[in-house]
């Protein structure tokens, strides 16, 4: 009898906003590297981070996230610690000068806590906001001048399911919370000054954040910045502190991957992944989308049941049907296919046709 590799043990499907899904060539190889890295009896969790060996790594991360972006050495490749959540902070400590007033576009959730970090820092202008519609579209049509430090926005809302498919021009700071769909899909990323991504969506484990800078907007406010909150502690030492080494291994390995599929590819499949199951909510009568369809996000689908009584059942039955994760944010209730990179069509179809026996059975 043949054995069983890791690859034939593992079954499910991962719909989890995140941590998610991760392509599984990926993960074969980073459990490779945590038990013995390049045959040299150590675990790349147990390297030192001063060794030439992760040198290799974090190095060899620098050069494709550029290459990936299309980005020179006017910007600076950072892997740091706290989550995007500690951005939302360290963008207005950085950025954000006294009496000087940072705008924002506020489609979400994380744009909203984003606002209320740059509060402490300075005064805040939303330019245009979709909260009175329950965030379930992009605002567009809306005034943009030149007076403000920087303008924020989030390109992918993973709680309401809704993503920007335009990047208004200005000639001021574009800074971008990218973390739900960072190199999902081609963009021209020169236009952005800072962009920051949490890992654990398209790129790995949670415990490191991506961010890349400009180096030419730092060390233009006056505010004294803690030492490991000042960019430019980081841009200017490769490793001013120890690194979350194995989230960065991980990391490398994913843009690798992504390398090797090439942007445009996954860009295509991404969309006939999304298409495919927009097109099954709609045409099923026991679901219905919750976001505008000119702003549905390719990597989160929200949906919901039109018999909120079904809403259990659909989860249970979903489960036994081995596709993980759809229940919806706690402030948005229903149900969210998270549908990332690592997501292949496959994975979509299983989703899709348990939705069309649910129909069958509960219709």
């Amino acid at each position: 009898m043949p054995t069983k590799t890791l690859q034939d043990t593992i079954k499910k499907l991962n719909f989890y906003a995140g941590p998610a899904i991760w392509p599984r060539e990926v993960v074969i190889e980073a459990a490779k590297g945590l038990l013995n890295y390049q045959e040299s009896g150590l675990s790349i969790a147990e390297i030192s981070h001063r060794t030439s060996a992760f040198d290799e790594v974090i190095d060899g991360a620098r050069v494709l996230v550029k290459e990936l972006m299309g980005l020179g050495d006017d910007y600076s490749v950072l892997f740091l610690s706290g989550g995007a959540s500690m951005q939302f902070c360290m963008v207005p400590y950085n950025l954000l000068p006294n009496n000087g007033t940072a705008a924002f576009l506020d489609t979400g959730r994380w744009s909203d806590k984003a606002i209320k970090e740059a509060k402490l820092f300075g005064k805040t202008k939303v330019v245009a906001s979709s909260k009175e519609g329950g965030y379930n579209f992009v605002p567009k049509n809306y005034l943009l001048d030149n007076k403000y430090a920087y303008y924020h926005v989030t390109t992918n809302n993973t709680v309401c399911g809704t993503q920007m498919h335009y990047i208004p021009q200005t000639s001021i700071p574009l800074v971008a919370d990218m973390s739900s769909d960072i190199f999902s899909r081609e963009m021209d990323m020169t236009q952005f000054d800072l962009i920051y991504a949490g890992a654990q969506k398209n790129l790995g484990p949670a415990g490191t954040t991506i961010v890349i800078v400009k180096k030419e907007i730092l060390g233009k406010v006056k505010r004294a910045i803690p030492t490991m909150l000042d960019y430019r502690t980081h841009t200017k030492v490769s490793m001013f502190n120890t690194p979350p080494v194995f989230p960065i291994y991980c990391c490398y390995l994913s843009l690798q991957w992504i390398k090797k599929q090439g942007i445009a590819a996954i860009e295509q499949r991404n969309k006939a992944k999304a298409a495919l199951l927009y097109a099954e909510i709609d045409r099923n009568g026991l679901f219905e989308g919750t976001s505008v369809e000119a702003d549905r996000s390719l990597m989160n689908v929200t949906f919901r049941a039109t018999d909120v009584a079904l809403e259990t059942t659909f989860l249970e039955e979903a489960e036994a049907a081995g596709c993980m994760g759809l229940k919806g944010h706690r402030s948005m209730g229903g149900f969210r296919a998270s549908i990332y990179n690592a997501m292949d069509l496959e994975g979509v179809n299983v989703l899709v046709d348990m939705m069309k026996q649910f129909e069958k059975k509960h219709g």
